[in-house]
């Protein structure tokens, strides 16, 4: 259940980076699911390959690289999605770092809501 919740929560938030930024479209709720879906599966499992074989640069850049790696993610969500359009990388990237902070968000909430059992 919580997952789903929070499934439907990050949809709504990239509609809501879809309204605040003009460089990131997304044609529906259902386009915004798949999105999200997608982001999620990225996120989980190509997102720690590039961290690790981007260590150098991400520790030379003492961590602002990973906003880079954040940025492709995003963008290939949209390059692999018919409903979400992401314009250039620099609105891949500031609708990550949006996207981050309604995912951060969110999280806090849900942890909230459903408080962990530990």
């Amino acid at each position: 259940m919580k997952i789903l919740i929070r499934w439907l929560l990050l949809a709504g938030a990239l509609l809501l980076v879809a309204h605040l930024y003009s460089g990131v479209m997304v044609t529906s709720f259902t386009s915004a699911l798949i999105a999200a879906l997608v982001l999620g599966l990225l996120n989980t499992l190509l997102r720690p390959i590039l961290v690790l074989l981007t260590l150098p640069v991400t520790v030379i850049s003492m961590g602002l690289f990973l906003f880079v790696i954040n940025a492709l993610m995003f963008w290939a969500a949209a390059y692999l999605l018919n409903g979400f359009v992401v314009v250039n990388f620099t609105a891949a990237l500031i609708g990550s770092l949006i996207y981050s902070l309604c995912g951060m968000l969110i999280d806090v909430l849900m942890e909230r809501l459903f408080p962990s059992l530990d």
